[in-house]
């Protein structure tokens, strides 16, 4: 089993790679493998919702000059999804809303793979940081998976998020319960429990 960490930071290894570090220390302990994917500090493009994506069928997206389709192939062969983002403006980065519009729009892997968000914050705009990321799980038929507190850390230096001790435990709780989910599932499949049936999909349109 394999769970795929985006850092959606423009620094490497910052606060928010410091958080999914000590997500992933607990996943690893768990013998599931992982991998930080760093998102970088090159632009990258918006969806435009041009629908590309769907009329190739091949799960990419149109734009191939940045790393979008990069992590689109990582994404297939992952188990499960950890997104980590710094607070901009009370919001995930733009670097990454960007990302993962097109992500999710042009992937087609993410369906009962768990998922889950962490936010990064000097002081304020975790909670609806927090919020905007978790809209792309619950819409897409993924388990989203928490932590005992909202997964979330503090501080304005890797050092400084090392110090918040809630955090930090918030972190190595979210990577237990994420392990658990995967292994429960594992545990399900092997057993003869199928995926839920899916339906076609109905689209209404309010105004008519």
């Amino acid at each position: 089993m394999k769970v795929l960490l985006i850092n959606g930071s423009p620094k490497a290894k910052g606060c928010t790679y410091t958080a999914l570090c000590e997500v992933a220390g607990e996943l690893e302990k768990e013998n599931i493998e992982t991998e930080i994917f760093q998102i970088g500090n090159k632009p990258i493009s918006g969806c435009i919702g041009c629908g590309g994506c769907y009329k190739s069928g091949e799960g990419k997206c149109v734009f191939s000059d940045d790393i979008v389709n990069i992590a689109l192939e990582k994404a297939k062969e992952a188990d499960g999804f950890i997104f980590g983002s710094p607070v901009h403006y009370a919001a995930p980065s733009g670097s990454i809303t960007s990302f993962l519009d097109r992500f999710f729009y042009a992937g087609n892997c993410f369906a009962h793979k768990p998922g889950a968000a962490v936010v990064s914050c000097r002081r304020g705009g975790a909670a609806s940081a927090f919020d905007q990321l978790n809209k792309y799980f619950t819409i897409s038929n993924m388990p989203v998976v928490s932590s005992q507190y909202w997964n979330m850390v503090h501080g304005n230096t890797p050092e400084e998020v090392k110090q918040d001790l809630e955090g930090m435990q918030t972190m190595r709780m979210l990577g237990k319960n994420m392990a658990w989910l995967l292994k429960s599932i594992d545990a399900g499949k092997k057993a003869g429990i199928s995926l839920p049936e899916s339906e076609p999909r109905v689209a209404t349109n309010f105004i008519r």
